[in-house]
């Protein structure tokens, strides 16, 4: 009588579930499935214990262990149509056989809804004139608060307005849970930001999925007029585990480039200081990325190349070198074979400046310009201790790869003054050079001291600086691939694992 524990990493380990007790057999096929949140950004580590259940007690302690394995979530929803085999462990001189995790996407994670809304008889805000109205859309919590999840652009000086059709991601609205309430407050716009409260109603997902009816025409609370749905509807969007999925060789090309300083290693106070206690600034953001991306990596080689050095025995400077050597392969085996050519490049090789940036994003740019199919998406991952020598080519660099299956995150380490950087990062202002604006957003900068743990857990650390650099990736790929009409293909067991391979 077999069972199977399921523990979720959360420092310390916490149980998540049990499945169902499957009796009389050594090959069981478990019935019960597990909903777990999974997000790109993070390293959600698992550990699954199998028992033998022979007896009534709820205390597993009881019953007799028959092994266990480790693994992270991004490894099975990376593996080949989200199918994973690993061995199972845990008793001495034993074989205790194999497990197999399979996974889906809930389908209303994918479904993408689009509404258009007008109002009428709106109450009259403004002295000289009339309301210039606009509608706020909040999702309930578990705990009764409310989260603003959509905004509707100002309709100037009315107060019937019909607001253009918008759409919002199914889960954003409710969650999954199509009962969930969803208030909604109709505003008058200020100047000064000091908008004044109309009026408020709540409806459903599942109310608004009926359409326009009569069910669907809402008076604001305090008479304050009437709001109508004009139209809904509801379509299905590829997500970012459909491409990492996909059938066909949908390959991750996370490249990552040192740009470093001219500090002796060998010195204490050095960014690349080889301690033996601790990992260095530029080892802790490597690892921290690296150790996320390697999930969805099949092979798990990973090209790493140096930037910024004179190089043996003639001091030729370069700024695209492989770390291993000259006469070397730039592939490392997993990150710790990359780090392992990290540090013996400090060894080997004088760090050299200027920090010009264009020269290594141009580089990678040739090579996503070389696969634009969708069949490959290129990460750029640049470390940096310094500020941009070339912020003009850079910039250009910048805008010409935005059209590409390319993004670009920063880290600036050290405690230098990164103010040009955030030029860089188009959250707010999308990078422009000679008149023309990027695409898309790409880039992505964070300086690693706000990552830091005041009490020196390097864990932690590296985990706060994963999750923010890596959450805009989803979001970037799925942008690229709606822009070129790219869709995934189907997950075929026998189609090759989604790579992610690294250039350092």
């Amino acid at each position: 009588r077999v069972t199977l524990d399921i523990f979720e990493k959360k420092n310390p380990m916490v149980f998540f579930g049990r499945t169902e007790v499957i009796d009389n057999t050594r090959s069981p096929d478990f019935v019960r499935k597990f909903v777990l949140d999974f997000f790109f950004e993070e390293k959600q580590n698992l550990r699954f214990d199998v028992y033998n259940v022979d007896s009534r007690s709820c205390n597993i302690s009881k019953h007799d262990f028959l092994g266990q394995t480790f693994c992270t979530l991004g490894e099975i929803i990376g593996s080949t149509g989200g199918r994973l085999e690993k061995t199972l462990s845990g008793i001495p001189g034993k074989k205790c056989g194999v497990i197999i995790f399979t996974a889906e996407e809930l389908s209303n994670c994918r479904d993408i809804a689009t509404m258009q809304l007008c109002a009428n008889k709106l109450d009259k805000k403004d002295f000289f004139g009339k309301s210039d109205p606009f509608l706020v859309f909040y999702r309930s919590n578990e705990d009764g608060t409310f989260t603003i999840c959509h905004k509707t652009e100002v309709i100037k000086n009315t107060l019937n307005p019909v607001w253009q059709p918008f759409t919002i991601p199914v889960r954003a609205l409710c969650n999954g849970d199509y009962d969930r309430t969803v208030k909604v407050d109709v505003y008058d716009w200020d100047r000064d930001g000091s908008h004044d409260f109309i009026g408020e109603f709540t409806t459903s997902y599942r109310e608004l999925s009926r359409g326009q009816n009569q069910f669907n025409v809402y008076e604001v609370r305090h008479d304050m007029g009437v709001v109508t749905l004009l139209s809904f509807k509801v379509e299905s969007e590829y997500t970012f585990v459909d491409f990492i999925r996909g059938g066909k060789e949908q390959t991750y090309h996370p490249s990552l480039y040192y740009i470093v300083n001219v500090c002796n290693p060998s010195q204490p106070t050095s960014l690349h200081y080889m301690s033996p206690y601790q990992m260095n600034a530029y080892a802790m953001a490597l690892k921290a990325v690296g150790e996320i991306i390697q999930d969805y990596d099949s092979d798990k080689l990973f090209p790493a190349y140096g930037f910024g050095a004179k190089l043996p025995p003639d001091g030729k400077i370069s700024h695209a070198f492989p770390l291993g050597g000259e006469d070397e392969s730039p592939n490392c085996v997993g990150i710790e074979g990359v780090l392992e050519a990290y540090f013996q490049s400090l060894r080997t090789v004088q760090l050299y400046g200027p920090t010009n940036f264009a020269p290594v994003i141009n580089k990678v740019a040739n090579c996503a310009a070389e696969i634009t199919d969708g069949s490959q998406y290129f990460v750029l991952l640049m470390i940096t201790d310094g500020v941009i020598s070339d912020m003009v080519q850079t910039k250009e660099a910048v805008v010409n790869a935005a059209s590409l299956p390319l993004s670009i995150i920063i880290v600036g380490v050290g405690p230098a003054e990164f103010d040009a950087m955030e030029e860089l990062d188009g959250d707010e202002v999308r990078v422009s050079s000679r008149g023309r604006l990027a695409e898309r957003d790409i880039v992505q900068f964070v300086p690693f001291r706000d990552y830091i743990d005041r009490s020196g857990n390097q864990v932690l650390s590296m985990a706060r600086l994963a999750k923010d650099v890596l959450a805009e990736i989803p979001d970037q790929l799925l942008s690229f691939m709606k822009s070129r009409g790219i869709e995934p293909r189907p997950a075929l067991s026998t189609s090759p694992l989604p790579e992610l391979h690294r250039h350092i």
